[in-house]
């Protein structure tokens, strides 16, 4: 919440996550937190949400678990 507030405002801030945002309220686990943070976050929010087979576990399939950065 703090990192949140601090950057509410100020700038850009870039979130990822693998958790879909209607599960948030339950792993924060405190509601009023969970509030104040998606408030912030999902205002003036650009949303990507992907689609598709992790390529993790695509790469894990074929033995390739090279970085291909």
């Amino acid at each position: 919440m703090e990192i949140v507030e601090d950057r509410y405002g100020s700038g850009s801030t870039l979130i990822t996550s693998q958790l879909p945002l209607k599960t948030w309220h339950e792993v924060i686990g405190e509601p009023t937190f969970a509030d104040a943070i998606l408030d912030r976050l999902v205002h003036n929010a650009y949303r990507l949400e992907l689609e598709g087979q992790s390529f993790r576990k695509m790469a894990a399939k074929t033995g390739d678990e090279t970085n291909s950065d």
